[in-house]
């Protein structure tokens, strides 16, 4: 086995309120994402979700804990790991080559002009703006801006992207097209992407494994839902999938009653170190919720549900 392109060890995150008092948005957080693995985040606003993806980013520092990227501790913002935000957060006075190409020559300041410009093109093409190179924003649709920053951040060639929610403003239809664009570029470029959503059908779509937050304050990762679809998936097809309403189901019960109960009454062996590993759809019957079975202490339980 490889090791994690990333790995989370114990992170927490507090913020002192005026009155001196202390909160703690979540506490004792690990989890890892392996090369070429795309994991989505999931949970309640408030229980920190990007907070973790800017502690990732490098863009804020934790109050605890250890983030290590290819083995190494992170100490701020590095070009091999690349966000894109909600916004698409483009200079509107460069065009969408422009936007493309300060980026490369802020990887590689050395490399010429036409090399640079060869290098935007290829991720150009790639996410389907060709023709549309010498447009500045203000021409561009919310699609179409959203592809240039996938495009700007691929194009540095990062060994992780960071997604948070960049779906989210944009209208269903184009928000579709735009999901079945990244699963396309995702498979060809082999890209390591970490997202947060709070869309259920988008990490099913999307992710090869969903983390479940708990609540805030407090926050916790209640389980790892490995997703069991095929990974050559479409919105055409994928509620067709034997597995597909099994783990849907899943998600909402935990997001619908399961997120709120679980910091009140921890299910039996719980271990924040080791999160509950669950393959929705295998055929065996849950346990009670919240109750979780006994498991060693160095390895993940595996919970088949069936509905």
């Amino acid at each position: 086995m490889t090791d994690p392109l990333i790995r989370v060890e114990g992170i927490a995150k507090r913020f002192s309120g005026r009155d001196g008092t202390a909160t703690t948005v979540f506490d004792n957080i690990h989890f890892s994402v392996e090369p070429g693995e795309f994991v989505c985040l999931i949970g309640h606003s408030g229980c920190g979700k990007t907070t973790i993806l800017n502690i990732l980013a490098g863009l804020e520092p934790a109050s605890d804990g250890y983030v290590f990227v290819g083995g190494r501790e992170i100490r701020g913002p590095s070009l091999d790991r690349a966000v894109i935000f909600q916004s698409h957060a483009l200079m509107p006075w460069l065009t969408v080559s422009g936007n493309i190409a300060f980026a490369v020559t802020s990887r590689w300041p050395e490399w010429d002009r036409a090399r640079v410009r060869t290098h935007c093109q290829k991720y150009v093409d790639l996410v389907n703006l060709t023709g549309a190179e010498r447009k500045r924003p203000a021409e561009l649709s919310g699609g179409m801006k959203q592809r240039v920053g996938i495009a700007r951040a691929l194009a540095i060639q990062p060994k992780m992207l960071l997604m948070d929610e960049p779906f989210s403003a944009l209208d269903a239809l184009t928000r579709g097209m735009l999901q079945e664009e990244a699963l396309r570029i995702c498979a060809e470029t082999r890209q390591t992407v970490f997202m947060i959503t709070h869309d259920v059908d988008e990490a099913i779509l999307l992710a090869d494994k969903i983390i479940l937050m708990t609540n805030g304050p407090d926050a916790k990762i209640a389980e790892i839902v490995v997703n069991t679809l095929p990974r050559n998936r479409s919105h055409h097809t994928v509620h067709k999938e034997p597995h597909y309403y099994p783990i849907r189901n899943h998600l909402l019960d935990f997001l619908v009653s399961r997120s709120r109960q679980f910091n009140e009454t921890l299910p039996a062996g719980y271990d924040p170190k080791h999160p509950c590993v669950v393959t929705p759809g295998l055929g065996k019957a849950a346990p009670a919720v919240p109750a979780a079975p006994a498991r060693p202490a160095e390895k993940a339980v595996v919970v088949n549900l069936r509905y």
